[in-house]
């Protein structure tokens, strides 16, 4: 019988790698890690989820001070201190790196330090040593992607911006989805005046419409400047910034420029190609329901695959394949991974919570819908004196009375959606909804009160 220096060997140590090896290790598997980066903790840690909320909550310190106006505190205007921020942001990465490191450790788990390349099924070779596994995990998620164009080195991407320097008063953002959305609300509450460029006609597509155009008017009630339809020709660098050129013949200037325009599998240099692996679109791994690629001693999940790209989803593959390998944690079942209702947050401002089918799917998937929707002026802002609205919108299926979509843009959209998910996941009506007493006052309640469909139920 063959016999490998480990029983599995993960390549990525983002949050789907560190939670595979750590478990596996627990489950008395012989687990190596190997990450090319001094920092442990992926995308997510590092350049992603953490410090962008970090920066989120520092975004939303300014408009609150304006908003306590209206209830009676007076003052002078707070002033932002950028360097403390990044460097208060860098300390608490910084501390996360050491606890992913410190799990790790704990755990048993060996880890290399270094760029790992697939030799074969089995092999992976790593600052010149070779290293034999029974399996091969590949969790190495994505990367930020910027198109090819003259004056491209002039721009930053999702990575660079946290540590933009010095602070750009004048910031333009390329790109329509949740990171360039999530970004042009958070530099535009820092206080830099941000304009938003992109080709298509409306900002988040994929979410649902309604979503879309009611967070469009909101962010520019904030301050982001939106044009839709343009393209970006070719940048250049003067004394005075940035020049922007885009491809209807005009131009704008900023002091710095941040594409956002879609993330790619992160597959360079893994030497896939010679150990067999099939990919897919822009460079995606290719897996089947194990999560097992073209060769079965290999695995992937999270942004690799470009299936669904949440930390979360990365965390729940790992699980998966884990209990497959090594078998469950003692008296519980195997995981399972299901893709539907799968809650999701944007966290511009307001923010954007999201739950199930969107209207526009919802009605090619079921015979007949019903939809509940209502937009409101929060009570915080009765006396703040902000114009900013909350959206709410229920998605029905007819026939069985289950909610299938749930949809709201507003303050901690993100934390009362998570609550509402487990009810959907669940199977929730609209009856259970109905029958449930909401907490007032909160916004969360309208969601069981609406009880007047907007819409008459329709043929898909």
């Amino acid at each position: 019988m063959q016999t490998f220096d480990f029983d599995l060997l993960v390549i990525g140590g983002g949050s789907g790698g560190v939670r595979a090896a750590r478990m596996a290790a627990g489950r008395g598997a012989k687990a190596a890690l190997v990450e090319a980066s001094p920092a442990l903790g992926g995308t997510c840690v590092n350049v992603g989820c953490i410090p962008k909320k970090l920066y989120s909550y520092a975004a939303h310190f300014s408009e609150a001070f304006e908003h306590s106006h209206g209830f009676g505190w007076e003052g002078t205007a707070p002033t932002l201190n950028w360097p403390l921020l990044k460097a208060n942001r860098a300390r608490e990465i910084t501390r996360l790196n050491g606890v992913y490191a410190a799990i790790l450790h704990n755990a048993g788990v060996h880890c290399i330090a270094g760029f790992a390349q697939l030799q074969d099924p089995h092999r992976v070779s790593v600052n010149g040593s070779t290293y034999s596994a029974r399996h091969i995990l590949l969790a190495t998620g994505g990367k930020p992607h910027v198109p090819a164009m003259e004056g491209r080195e002039h721009v930053l991407s999702s990575n660079e911006i946290f540590d933009v320097a010095p602070f750009p008063k004048r910031l333009l953002i390329v790109g329509a989805g949740y990171i360039a959305c999530e970004f042009a609300s958070i530099f535009t509450g820092l206080g830099a005046r941000v304009t938003q460029l992109d080709r298509g006609s409306q900002v988040l597509r994929g979410f649902d419409e309604d979503v879309r155009r009611f967070i469009g008017q909101e962010m520019q009630k904030a301050g982001v400047l939106m044009r839709h339809g343009v393209e970006v020709a070719h940048i250049d660098k003067a004394a005075d910034g940035l020049h922007i050129h885009l491809k209807d013949g005009s131009s704008l200037q900023a002091d710095a420029v941040l594409y956002a325009t879609g993330r790619v599998p992160n597959v360079q240099g893994l030497g896939l190609e010679a150990a067999g692996i099939a990919q897919g679109k822009q460079g995606a791994i290719v897996v089947n329901a194990q999560y097992q690629t073209s060769q079965p001693s290999v695995y992937a999940v999270g942004d690799v695959t470009a299936r669904v790209q949440l930390t979360p989803v990365a965390l729940g593959e790992a699980m998966v394949v884990v209990d497959q390998l090594f078998g469950p944690a003692a008296g519980k079942p195997p995981r399972a991974m299901s893709y539907d209702f799968i809650p999701t947050a944007v966290f511009t401002h307001p923010n954007i919570g999201t739950v199930g089918y969107t209207e526009e799917a919802a009605r090619e998937k079921f015979a007949a819908i019903t939809i509940y929707r209502t937009d409101f002026k929060p009570l915080m802002h009765t006396l703040s004196g902000s114009g900013e609205r909350t959206l709410m919108k229920l998605i029905v299926e007819t026939a069985t009375d289950r909610v299938v979509g749930l949809h709201m843009v507003g303050a901690e959209a993100g934390e009362i959606v998570q609550g509402f998910a487990v009810a959907m996941k669940a199977g929730a009506t609209k009856a259970v909804f109905d029958a449930t007493i909401g907490i007032h006052p909160t916004a969360a309640e309208e969601f069981v009160t609406m009880r007047e469909p907007v819409a008459p139920a329709k043929p898909a």
